[in-house]
């Protein structure tokens, strides 16, 4: 077992409180966006023995004795899943993820380009596909999924916009044809394409218009519009937002974005958990590279509902957050009660994280306590586990049985 020190990713949107607050350290000023708890080798978590020794990154632990750390099930000889935790004070890009099919086939042909990988184009940085869920700590807003075209139509037609000019009038007039149309699919990806190609002396002179109407109305979605135009004015992004489902979560509530589902992270602290990939597609809202053409390719243009993620009870005590279609990753949220004991049984790589007040983790031949936001790693041959003590724990590892 290892005791974890993990990186924090200073992204621009982050918020400046609400990751110091949880590892109790001192704010710097600066955005704290993303504490990364895993062996992605953009970041890995260095890994300090819990008996005593030098730490080590933990891609290198996992390299060295990968039957050992992953455990018979393992799919590859690495780390199939990534723990975070994200707080956002500031919208995210527009964004999807590809599926592993996708990511194996786009990475190798960069590979071949000879792309390098700390290129601020390179799209694919890895070969995995990148499905996550989202476990909120707090109230928590995003967009994600695309909802009835005819709601996007109702928003748009409602506004009391002033005259627009010309190439605005005209995108907005085709952008509302495409919502018409019969096929929700087919109207939807008509509507997206044709806001994200869209030049800039059409989108921005609408998106600002749209911004300025939206502020008159009691919905979400035009809150969302308003929220989006004021740190990105002018982006098209604004306008696909009004494409998508607003997504809005209590505390202890999760969403979970499987492949080609467009989203974008509005406001909110989160555990979030996915497939060990930093493969993102962006279209917009960001000063990040965009690819709208390799963006449309991969996303999926069906009317879904907001993506929540229901539990599965597991104990009285403990909750299970896991997708039905992969098995790269599920969460535990364990409630540690004084004098009860939680045993796991099944051999799997956890990654563990206390998010109040202070557990014990024990193994056969070693054990951690774990104070609020500190974070250790159990390899599969260090099971079963008993944890004991008082708090809150998640714990990440493979889905499946």
């Amino acid at each position: 077992m290892f005791v974890l020190d993990n990186r924090v990713q200073p992204y621009a949107w982050g918020s400046t409180h609400a990751i110091p607050g949880l590892l109790g350290t001192e704010p710097d000023g600066g955005p704290q966006a993303e504490l990364w708890i895993g062996a992605h080798p953009s970041a890995p978590s260095l890994a300090a023995p819990a008996g005593g020794g030098a730490p080590r990154p933990l891609d290198e632990v996992v390299a060295a004795d990968p039957a050992g750390v992953l455990g018979p099930q393992r799919r590859r000889d690495r780390l199939g899943f990534l723990l975070k935790v994200l707080s956002a004070a500031a919208p995210l890009s527009l964004q999807a993820h590809p599926d592993r099919a996708t990511a194996q086939r786009r990475y190798a042909e960069e590979e071949a380009a000879g792309v390098a990988h700390d290129a601020p184009h390179r799209l694919y940085r890895d070969d995995e596909h990148k499905p996550e869920l989202l476990y909120a700590l707090e109230p928590f807003a995003a967009v994600a999924g695309f909802r009835s075209p005819a709601a996007a139509r109702e928003l748009l037609t409602g506004l009391d916009l002033p005259p627009l000019p010309p190439a605005a009038d005209h995108l907005l007039t085709g952008l509302l044809q495409d919502l018409a149309g019969a096929d929700e699919s087919v109207a939807l990806r008509a509507a997206t394409t044709r806001l994200l190609d869209a030049a800039e002396d059409a989108a921005a002179p609408l998106a600002g218009a749209v911004a300025t109407a939206c502020r008159d109305v009691d919905d979400d979605s035009a809150r969302c519009v308003v929220l989006l135009a004021e740190h990105h004015p002018g982006d098209p992004g604004v306008l696909v937002s009004t494409l998508l489902n607003q997504v809005r979560l209590a505390a202890g509530e999760a969403l979970y974005l499987p492949a080609g589902n467009v989203h974008a992270y509005l406001s909110g602290t989160g555990v979030e958990l996915m497939a060990s990939s930093d493969n993102v597609l962006r279209g917009g809202l960001t000063p990040k590279h965009v690819d709208v053409p390799e963006l449309l390719r991969v996303l999926d243009f069906r009317v879904l509902p907001p993506p929540l993620l229901p539990p599965r009870r597991v104990s009285d005590d403990e909750v299970l957050f896991a997708p039905g279609d992969v098995d790269d990753f599920a969460l535990s949220v364990l409630q540690v009660r004084p004098g009860a004991r939680t045993r796991w049984e099944r051999a799997v790589p956890r990654a563990l994280l206390c998010l109040d007040g202070e557990v014990r983790v024990e193994s056969a031949t070693s054990g951690v306590v774990l104070a609020r936001g500190r974070s250790a790693f159990a390899t599969a041959a260090e099971h079963p586990l008993m944890i004991t003590g008082s708090g809150r724990l998640v714990a990440a590892g493979p889905g499946g049985a």
